[in-house]
């Protein structure tokens, strides 16, 4: 009896270290370029691996905050203004900066994605998610989660997402550095620019330059 568990511990051990050995040489053969996109076997395992990693009670995690315009109002302007560059207005991830990443960043309007509970969705949000591109962003205050279930709302909301409210957000969006460019001191002075509380440059009665 004491034979047989020898010799099936030992074939489980060599087993992993084939499976391990396996692992590692796939791994170096590919290099640690981030140009690839991961595989469906990968990208399976990873799915599963990140819902085994959330917790039972922060996967049954109810939203306190009621899905209203403002509310949903409030989650896009947070996302335009943090979570955009990854993840895009439309929540695709189409991006150079998304496109950079290993994994990319899903496309947050299908099943994948829709499919996870709210308290699934805060989580992901508040604690990020290792070794990917997925930052943590709770702070641990009421302000940071309130934030944090506002942008769940906003996620529900981004399978009917207009084509002006994602114009909207465009505006939202950070700005590069060329757009945060001090006016002309002489045309400031005579009233025909003023800056915006974003620090964009704006013409009176006009558009953004």
């Amino acid at each position: 009896m004491m034979r047989r568990l020898l010799r099936l511990v030992g074939a489980i051990f060599t087993a992993i270290g084939i499976i391990a050995t396996a692992a590692g040489v796939w791994f170096a053969s590919g290099g640690v370029g981030a140009r690839t996109a991961p595989g469906p076997a990968e990208t399976a395992a990873a799915r599963r691996l990140r819902s085994l990693a959330i917790p039972r009670a922060a996967r049954a995690l109810a939203n306190p905050v009621a899905a209203t315009p403002e509310v949903v109002r409030s989650g896009m302007e947070h996302f335009a203004d943090h979570c955009a560059v990854c993840h895009a207005n439309d929540g695709s991830g189409d991006t150079e900066t998304g496109r950079g990443l290993y994994p990319r960043p899903p496309d947050m309007r299908q099943q994948a994605t829709q499919a996870l509970s709210d308290g699934e969705l805060f989580y992901i949000i508040e604690n990020g998610v290792r070794l990917t591109g997925m930052p943590a962003w709770g702070s641990g205050t009421a302000e940071s989660e309130r934030a944090s279930w506002n942008l769940v709302r906003f996620i529900r909301h981004l399978p009917v997402l207009t084509a002006e409210e994602q114009a909207e957000m465009s505006r939202l969006n950070p700005k590069s550095p060329g757009d945060h460019e001090q006016p002309d001191p002489e045309a400031f002075l005579k009233g025909k620019i003023r800056r915006s509380s974003r620090s964009q440059v704006m013409r009176i009665g006009g558009n953004e330059e």
